[in-house]
């Protein structure tokens, strides 16, 4: 293994593999991580290099932070079972001046508006999802329905999920619901959810198909969360189909979330306010068709944004430290990516055992939100240093807006 130094990332060459060039200068890469990273470079069909962004830790099959290209073929565990999972935010007219002194009333409207979290008792409806739809849902739903049904003619399992009562829900873990303050004292809107219960279930489906299809071959490869479509079989046509209708859902689901929580606001501060000012709806779990390189390819962002020069993004930090509105530089190299967020440095477990509720209650001093044993794994020293990752993609995007959240809404 030999380690290029540029002077703004590094290159690890390792073996065979296609090189892998990492923005991680000032940030922790656990081992775990790096052969991770090694192990997807070995795949015959990437594109050139794999693009690592600072905020990578280790994941199912390959590392979150990672930009993987690929030419004829497509990892499904790469992408994920959280498809189209991102980040939603709108500039409102508001200032902190308008804020009321005390944000309890503001964070209870918008998690009465917004089902949230889990709860799967016998006989109960789960609360994270719809019991009756809202019109707005309908709507949106009515307008994903004939491609969803064209997938489930082709997987009729998937018919059987979490789809319409999911759409404008929220979700567990590090989903989140935010009002937030920027440089200025203007307040912001701003949320992180993806595809849902049907996404984790399309996710699901075609990374076992994947497997299933290459069980000849499944001991040879680094893997077995590396497990590929080629490009031309049936398969991969399919997926492809599923997983941009996935990334279609999730984008929907943040503008009714979005709607919604806008809509739930205006019922705690009755100063009139618009709210679409700069609005940004990002995925950073996704797959698409782009060229680089003067070449045709498939980007796997698992992970990851796009940073085209001028592009707006998001990178959050934890519910505890800042989060930037970013303008992208368009870094060929990073295939035009940045980070999408901190990035943990330990695992949801690691965090329960180590931390308790008064470190929860201190580390989120200040902002309006849950402070209990649940949400222990989600406390900000679980995660990178933000600033830390921010100076270490500083090729790769450039801060337009910084955010510090005063309410935070979890599942």
């Amino acid at each position: 293994m030999k380690i290029e130094q540029q002077h703004d990332h590094d290159i690890l060459h390792a073996g065979q593999g296609a090189p892998i060039k990492l923005w991680t200068h000032g940030v922790p890469v656990e081992d775990d991580a790096r052969q991770q990273l090694i192990n997807t470079a070995q795949m015959p069909f990437i594109y050139r290099h794999l693009a690592v962004m600072p905020d990578v830790h280790l994941g199912k099959g390959s590392t979150i932070g990672s930009v993987i290209p690929t030419r004829g073929a497509i990892i499904p565990a790469a992408v994920g079972v959280d498809i189209g999972c991102g980040m939603m935010a709108a500039r409102t007219t508001l200032t902190a001046a308008d804020l009321p002194d005390n944000l309890h009333g503001l964070r209870t409207a918008i998690e009465k508006a917004v089902p949230h979290g889990r709860n799967m008792t016998r006989g109960k409806r789960d609360q994270g999802s719809w019991g009756r739809p809202p019109e707005l849902v309908d709507v949106y739903w009515k307008a994903l329905l004939p491609g969803f049904n064209r997938i489930t003619e082709k997987a009729p399992r998937l018919k059987n999920t979490n789809n319409h009562n999911h759409l404008g829900t929220l979700g567990t873990g590090n989903h989140f619901i935010e009002v937030c303050l920027d440089e200025a004292d203007r307040v912001w809107i701003m949320l992180h959810s993806g595809s849902r219960g049907v996404g984790n279930a399309i996710g699901r489906h075609y990374i076992e198909l994947a497997q299933a299809d290459m069980r000849q071959h499944i001991a040879n490869l680094p893997d077995r969360d590396l497990a590929y479509f080629e490009e031309g079989s049936q398969h991969f046509d399919d997926y492809v189909e599923a997983v941009g209708w996935a990334q279609d859902y999730a984008r929907k689901n943040r503008e009714v979330m979005m709607q919604h929580v806008i809509a739930a606001t205006r019922t705690v501060i009755e100063k009139p306010f618009q709210a679409d000012v700069e609005a940004v709806n990002c995925h950073h779990n996704y797959v698409q068709k782009e060229t680089h390189f003067g070449h045709e390819v498939l980007v796997t962002r698992k992970g990851a944004v796009s940073a085209q020069k001028g592009q707006l993004g998001i990178i959050p930090g934890s519910m505890g430290a800042r989060s930037y509105i970013v303008r992208g530089k368009g870094n060929p190299e990073s295939f035009c990516s940045c980070s999408h967020g901190a990035g943990r440095t330990m695992s949801r477990n690691a965090a329960k055992k180590r931390f308790s509720v008064e470190d929860q209650i201190r580390a989120t001093e200040g902002v309006e939100c849950r402070k209990d044993e649940s949400v222990i794994d989600e406390i900000p020293m679980a995660y990178k240093d933000i600033d830390a990752v921010m100076a270490a993609q500083d090729a790769l995007v450039e801060v337009v807006h910084t955010l510090k959240q005063v309410v935070c809404v979890k599942g």
